[in-house]
């Protein structure tokens, strides 16, 4: 995937306000409008163009842009990382971040865009300052936690980045910090309401609220789907094969589990109300994985050459019965 440098295709500098953005764009929209340019590529540098000031005119996709911009000229990957927008607090009804917005026209955004921002938008404008009396915009944003949070419950103590555009209509990041209650639970997309953490109200009417969309942060051992988690379990061919009792981890603690015999790879032993909490709790699946030990002694040798030996059809490649 390409990275697009959206400063370069509007021949501005990085930190231009948003009215030398504005009159780049028209001047440039202008000159390659495919109704009026004679240029050969018009078309597609009109594009580019449109789709520079999508990125750059609203204040809130702007900051988030810059963030991969500078991760990119540090090296580092441009494609957004799980929960890249993490900590972003943005304003309208969007959703959390950037992406979720539905396009204003059917214009087509190249893969670049689409993978940072969704399919573009009309943009977030700041308030107008000008009005007296105004109730405060609600506000949203996502939050990264971790699975035990979401079984036990937690207070933390987060971080958002809040795009904010100044009287000369640059963008900067204002860092805010707030204490949250996380109710043992909560779902991977399940939103908490803050309220009056939102955008501020004038005249005397009240703050908007602040929305946190919940994000999971990916755990090396579990796997989240719904309520219902999933964890992989090595068990050795006799365990599977005789049946076993074995030690298996879960997020609440390490708990006991019998392997019936004659199990095989990949049979999920459900252990009911261990999954996530909640009206009902989901359940948590222990996946078994077959683990076999090296043959790297005389004995081990012997032992796996008895077992050729004491199946002499068996054959791996064909589909076994029962």
């Amino acid at each position: 995937m390409e990275f697009k440098d959206y400063y370069a295709t509007l021949g501005v500098q990085r930190d231009a306000n948003q009215d030398e953005i504005k009159r780049a764009y028209r001047k440039l929209a202008r000159k390659y409008h495919p109704d009026v340019s004679k240029e050969a590529d018009a078309e597609a540098r009109f594009k580019e163009v449109a789709e520079a000031h999508e990125a750059l005119i609203d204040p809130e996709r702007r900051a988030a842009y810059d963030d991969i911009s500078q991760r990119h000229a540090r090296g580092e990957t441009f494609e957004p990382p799980p929960g890249w927008d993490g900590g972003f607090e943005f304003s309208g009804r969007g959703g959390a971040g950037p992406r979720g917005r539905q396009a204003p026209s059917a214009e087509d955004f190249s893969a670049f865009f689409e993978s940072n921002f969704g399919r573009g938008g009309p943009g977030v404008r700041p308030a107008d300052g000008g009005r007296r009396q105004a109730p405060g915009g609600d506000h949203h944003a996502k939050v990264m936690i971790d699975l035990e949070d979401s079984y036990r419950g937690a207070s933390r103590t987060i971080s958002l980045r809040v795009p904010v555009v100044d009287a000369r209509g640059h963008v900067a990041l204002h860092d805010r910090q707030l204490e949250v209650n996380i109710p043992p639970g909560v779902c991977e997309g399940q939103h908490l309401r803050l309220a009056g953490q939102g955008g501020p109200g004038h005249g005397g009417e009240p703050a908007g609220d602040l929305y946190l969309e919940i994000a999971l942060k990916p755990h090396p051992q579990f796997r989240v789907d719904g309520r219902n988690v999933y964890v992989d379990l090595p068990v050795s061919p006799w365990e599977a094969a005789l049946g076993a009792t074995v030690a298996a981890p879960t997020p609440s603690g390490e708990v006991h589990l019998t392997v019936p015999a004659g199990s095989t790879q990949g049979r999920k032993l459900r252990l009911k109300g261990r999954g996530l909490p909640g009206k009902p709790p989901g359940d948590l699946y222990a996946v078994l994985t077959l683990t076999l030990p090296r043959a790297g002694s005389d004995a081990a040798q012997a032992a796996y050459a008895a077992l050729r030996v004491a199946f002499p059809d068996f054959d791996p490649r064909v589909a076994q019965e029962g």
